[in-house]
């Protein structure tokens, strides 16, 4: 299959260089994570390697994170300079077209409040960040990142103005962020219309709330849970824990009936986000599908579960620093005869993979999450040896 390169106007300025790869055919971006992840992993045998699942050359990304810059009368969305200068980037190709026609939209929306964009090398200025997320039917989720009470009141008072400017909102919120520190957000997050995005992947919606987390490529992440439950299906366990579950993604996919085709596998799902767990409940509840969710810490709720209570299969979908040794040492030497690692990091895949010498894999499977850069999903179904 062959992929025609994008050009990028904002590359080609040295305007930003986030996607350091776009420069490079599709094709090479592909074989080149590839590589990678058989050097990492070279315990895998050639034949348990699946095709890999492409992200798409542009339109792929269902989020967007801009940084609020420039001034009144001349506001910027996209990223900082060198120089703490805004840069404009309301024309990114790789952005999902919903985000992409919202953007001068909200643009003149932020105008309007007269909102003064934060100026980061003067520690100035009220308005930060707009994250906007996009759902497969193009309902958008707008949050505004502000300094302070001002601009929470600001855009309050705004909203009506906001939804005639951005009708595809189906929810709006203010983020308070006052400290001057690298992050996207604070703590405290205010509801100003619906409360969470309807995230529909074959059959199930998953809820997404302001501060709970998806994976950025709609499209890879369907094929990352119809390849999770394909494992699931195949193997066939009567139980399964999805530790680090999130808004429930791996857990709602793979819930499914068992091969004797009449009673459902018992499913938990495990996450430390409490709104997280509400939302998986919730989607649990609508598609009439038997799961439970706690809110726990993944590793502490796995060592203290009885051993009698462990699963047949357990998932885990860990951030970037992977699950570690506790969790590593409680899987390997635990009674659960397979396991689904989906990862974001090769390197920390192939660390904790190395901790568990009672598993072997069976299969893996290369997801292109981030094209155009070399972050990559790699997911790794695991038996137990012998």
């Amino acid at each position: 299959m062959l992929f025609e390169t994008p050009r990028c106007d904002y590359f080609e300025a040295a305007a930003c260089r986030s996607c350091a790869l776009i420069e490079t055919p599709y094709e090479a971006q592909l074989a080149e994570k590839e590589s990678r992840c058989r050097e990492l992993l070279p315990e895998i045998p050639e034949a348990a390697w699946l095709p890999s699942v492409v992200g798409g050359v542009r339109d792929f990304r269902n989020k967007a994170k801009l940084v609020v810059g420039g001034r009144r009368g001349s506001v910027t969305l996209g990223i900082l300079g060198p120089d703490g200068a805004g840069v404009d980037l309301r024309d990114c190709l790789i952005q999902s077209p919903a985000i992409r026609a919202a953007i001068p939209r909200l643009a003149e929306f932020i105008e309007s409040t007269g909102l003064a964009p934060y100026d980061v090398p003067r520690r100035r200025g009220e308005l930060k960040f707009v994250h906007v997320t996009a759902a497969p039917d193009g309902a958008l989720m707008v949050r505004f990142v502000t300094r302070g009470e001002q601009g929470l009141a600001r855009l309050r008072s705004g909203l009506r103005e906001l939804r005639r400017a951005v009708p595809e909102a189906t929810v709006i919120s203010v983020n308070l962020l006052p400290e001057h520190k690298a992050v996207l957000e604070g703590e405290r997050e205010e509801l100003l219309l619906g409360s969470s995005l309807d995230m529909r992947l074959d059959g199930v919606s998953l809820h997404l709330r302001p501060q709970s987390f998806f994976q950025t490529n709609t499209a890879v992440a369907r094929a990352l849970y119809a390849q999770a439950a394909e494992w699931v299906a195949r193997v066939d366990p009567s139980s399964l824990w999805d530790l680090y579950c999130g808004v429930g993604g791996f857990a709602l996919h793979c819930a499914g009936v068992g091969a004797a085709g009449a009673a459902t596998r018992r499913v938990l799902g495990v996450e430390v986000s409490e709104a997280a767990v509400r939302s998986a409940r919730r989607s649990a509840r609508e598609a009439g599908i038997d799961a439970r969710f706690e809110a726990a810490d993944a590793t502490a709720f796995a060592l203290a579960a009885p051993r009698e209570e462990i699963p047949e299969l357990v998932i885990v979908n860990p951030p970037r620093r992977g699950i570690g040794p506790e969790l590593c040492a409680w899987l390997d030497g635990g009674p659960s005869r397979h396991a689904i690692y989906s990862s974001c990091n090769p390197e920390s895949l192939a660390r904790d993979l190395a901790s568990m010498p009672s598993f072997a894999v069976r299969e893996a499977r290369v997801f292109d999450m981030f094209p155009h850069t070399r972050h990559l999903e790699v997911a790794v179904l695991l038996e137990r040896a012998g």
